[in-house]
């Protein structure tokens, strides 16, 4: 919401108490919908309609009458202010005092909208956006607090408040939300450095005194994560074709889709932005082809407090009211999720989302989020959406990132949920339960993948995780350089997330079951040992070529055909998955550039020896993957 103008406002005097006390019967007020008609600030049908919403919506009157442009938000306001006989505070102009902030809890005072303002003759008055909550709030002040006054004023204005009197608080807060035992800020890097220095000695002298012997069992490592992690993608593969066969050659038609009403909650949706100089229009734009009721939906643009690129180039980009802007202080990190921890407490809705910066969800993408949450228990507490890519034909590498991106999403996560595995989430299109968000702790503010450590924590905690099929276009990373940066981001955070979660192997085994914890182990160490690992492989290369192999004096002729015959099986595997993963009418131009994964895989490699060198010298810099790059042609971004 925009702030009041200070026209429109009468503010307490330091000197001279204005305030009167609150009437005591809730009856006897007059609607606040009966007051905007009485002053002519809106019309009667506008309030009928405003009332019919309300009955299908878990929105404040209020809020829809200012979200369909009926009545302003200084009548709104104005009009509590005259329904509850108090004054409004210009919170602007008159800053509330310092000593009284730790009168009351500040997460009270976020999660219910009011701030401690001013000590008005032997009085406490508090400023609130809603007067309605604020009586049964104040029987369980503290009684020290003595005689407390209420005064009304925009929840924006008391956001900012908030933030401003309790920044270190927030920001503590925001970089320890997550329990230490489950978090990698305890993470030692010069720890890691004298332990893999050690490691390295050891493997040094041993190939030194059995370099054969060596050679062959790090090939045996690296051959056995080939297997266990090409069997877990024919495993989750398996599991998705098998139902869209049945699908395609059943005669009987699927069940209608249930269509019982209910009231839809509000959704607030996180886009965490940094040094964004390109995408401020073209994602207002995108996000305004949201059909979601305005009154419901709450997006809040993330952004550091220091940075000067992105808040002046909001600046200069009209945001509509239900767009907002959270600051977020400078800490000791700066990463993704600090910024979405300390900007979850400013959030009003029931349903937390987080989209990136360059994103294009669905037109109807809330709407199905809440209706499958809706249809759900509460042990579903996230739901991840699907990704896709707006420029797939740029270049050979985002043509091969798309594949790999639909083979992930469209395959792989889905599996792993049908088949009770762990699911790693996404980094956006992701929709929570906001009370299990919160009893989860939100994001590990130092883990770089914060999203998939978040799918490991609710798995351990007992919640599930939904694919839904929902799709969300961006950009996909077309440039090699910004491609390994970003892929040794999500491998370095793979590398912690797994560390963390084996600190106590034990209790991660009983928290998760065999099954899932199998899963981790691929997932995670498999993925890591196999992009280290991986030139290991492509060594045998030189068998046919006839160029020799360390391996050929240890292991028997039939036994290098089999081991042959195994890597064609795996590389067999990877193409038909992938193939598949892009049949459909949309990415079927994709499939002659499947095959060419084979020179697009050992990028990965590269970006995992830059991951191993920031885990032992940058363990929690995130490096930024660059938006804007690609833009859509105005025919797509045409609202």
């Amino acid at each position: 919401m925009q702030s009041i103008h200070r026209s429109n406002v009468l503010a307490f005097p330091r000197q001279q108490p204005r305030p009167q006390d609150q009437p005591a019967a809730q009856a006897q007020r007059v609607p606040v919908g009966s007051l905007l008609v009485q002053s002519g600030a809106l019309r009667q049908d506008d309030l009928l309609k405003a009332v019919a919403l309300r009955n299908r919506e878990d929105a404040l009157l209020g809020q829809i009458l200012v979200s369909h442009g009926m009545i302003s938000e200084a009548d709104l306001y104005g009009a509590l202010a005259q329904q509850f006989g108090i004054r409004l505070a210009d919170l602007q102009q008159t800053l509330p005092n310092p000593r009284l902030k730790d009168v009351i809890d500040p997460a009270l005072c976020l999660k219910e909208k009011i701030v401690p303002w001013q000590d008005v003759g032997g009085a406490t008055v508090f400023a609130t956006a809603r007067p309605d909550r604020f009586e049964q709030l104040r029987k369980d002040f503290p009684p020290e607090l003595g005689k407390v006054l209420m005064a009304v004023a925009p929840a924006q204005d008391i956001d900012k408040a908030l933030s401003d009197l309790h920044r270190d608080r927030l920001v503590d807060k925001a970089e320890t939300l997550v329990p230490e035992t489950e978090s990698c800020r305890t993470w030692d890097a010069g720890k890691m450095t004298r332990y893999t220095a050690a490691l390295a000695l050891v493997l040094l002298a041993c190939v030194l005194l059995a370099p054969t012997a060596s050679f062959t069992a790090l090939c045996g490592v690296a051959i056995l994560t080939l297997l266990f992690n090409t069997g877990l993608k024919l495993a989750t593969s398996i599991s998705q074709i098998r139902p869209y066969i049945r699908r395609h050659h059943s005669k009987t038609p699927p069940p209608p889709p249930r269509t019982e009403s209910f009231r839809l909650p509000s959704v607030s949706i996180m886009v965490p932005l940094f040094r964004e100089r390109e995408v401020a229009n073209r994602l207002i734009t995108r996000l305004k082809r949201l059909n979601y009721p305005k009154e419901l939906l709450d997006i809040c643009l993330v952004v550091e407090a220091d940075d000067d690129t992105t808040r002046e180039t909001l600046r200069r980009t009209h945001l509509p009211h239900w767009v907002r802007v959270t600051e977020v202080p400078a800490g000791t990190v700066r990463t993704k999720p600090r910024a979405m921890n300390y900007a979850l407490d400013f959030c009003r809705g029931t349903i937390i989302g987080v989209y990136d910066a360059e994103d294009a969800p669905h037109p109807d993408q809330i709407h199905q989020i809440v209706r499958r949450f809706h249809e759900r228990g509460s042990q579903v507490a996230c739901l991840q959406g699907l990704l896709d890519f707006y420029n797939p034909r740029t270049n050979w590498l985002s043509r091969c990132f798309t594949v790999e991106y639909n083979t992930w999403f469209r395959m792989f996560l889905p599996g792993l949920e049908r088949l009770g595995f762990a699911v790693p989430l996404g980094g956006t299109t992701l929709f929570f339960r906001r009370d299990a968000l919160e009893k989860l702790g939100g994001w590990d503010a130092h883990n770089v993948t914060e999203d998939a450590d978040l799918g490991i924590r609710l798995a351990r905690h007992g919640y599930r995780t939904e694919i839904v099929h929902t799709v969300t276009e961006e950009e996909a990373n077309c440039r090699p350089v910004p491609w390994i940066k970003q892929r040794s981001r999500w491998l370095k955070g793979f590398a912690m997330t797994w560390a963390v979660h084996m600190r106590n192997p034990l209790k991660l085994y009983r928290d998760l079951g065999a099954r899932k914890f199998l899963g981790v182990q691929i997932l995670f160490l498999g993925t890591w040992f196999q992009a280290l690992l991986a030139p290991l492989l492509w060594s045998f290369w030189l068998i046919p070529l006839g160029l020799g192999h360390p391996m050929l004096a240890v292991v028997p002729a039939p036994a290098l055909m089999t081991l042959g015959a195994t890597f064609l099986l795996a590389e067999a595997i990877t193409i038909s998955v992938s193939a598949f993963a892009v049949s459909d009418k949309k990415h079927r131009y994709l499939i002659p550039w499947v095959p060419t994964l084979h020179f697009y895989y050992p990028l990965g490699t590269l970006a995992a020896y830059k991951a191993f060198y920031e885990l032992l010298t940058r363990p929690f810099y995130w490096d930024k993957t660059s938006h804007g790059i690609f833009k859509r042609t105005e025919a797509l971004e045409t609202p």
